[in-house]
């Protein structure tokens, strides 16, 4: 029985050590969606200075806006946790899940929510300066995004995660 309990114990170790020796940095899945999100926020901060002529650094951390930077992080886990140890198993079905709730929220609950401080937003500034909420500071407005927008996104991440995965099997063989 101590025998069994013994090579029970070197096996977890095993295969504790096996998969924390690799550093962050080689952490495949992780690097994409972080790349995915980076450049997303890159992205948006480009097409708002094309839009309104003006440099704009909260884009570079803001939500909303195109593309959806949300779908692309999330989008770029499942696709490299797929990529790397195969889309049958139990670590893509929860990223994927993951997934799809984030970007459900993105283009629904969050982008409602967005048009109501629009909404909001007006009738307070139509409200009479003797008025009590007269001086609310506005509410956020661009918090959620349009289906186009998480499309892209969800387009942006699976690009990084594939062109990180070609990365990632390049330089292993090397």
């Amino acid at each position: 029985m101590d025998d069994l309990a013994l090579s029970s114990s070197s096996l977890i170790q095993n295969t504790v050590s096996s998969s924390s020796s690799s550093p962050v940095y080689r952490n495949y899945p992780l690097i994409s969606a972080l790349v995915a999100f980076a450049l997303a926020q890159f992205i948006k901060f480009f097409t708002s200075w094309y839009k309104e002529r003006r440099c704009d650094p909260k884009q570079l951390i803001g939500s909303g806006g195109m593309p959806s930077s949300h779908a692309a992080t999330v989008t770029a886990l499942a696709v490299s946790i797929g990529l790397q140890d195969g889309f049958g198993g139990s670590p893509f079905a929860t990223a994927m899940i993951l997934a799809c709730v984030v970007m459900h929220d993105a283009f629904g609950i969050r982008l409602h929510a967005g048009r109501q401080a629009e909404v909001l937003n007006q009738i307070v500034y139509e409200l009479p300066a003797e008025h009590p909420l007269a001086d609310t500071r506005p509410l956020r407005e661009l918090v959620g995004h349009t289906p186009l927008q998480v499309l892209a996104g969800a387009l942006l991440g699976f690009a990084i995660a594939a062109i990180a995965y070609f990365i990632d099997k390049a330089a292993s063989k090397a």
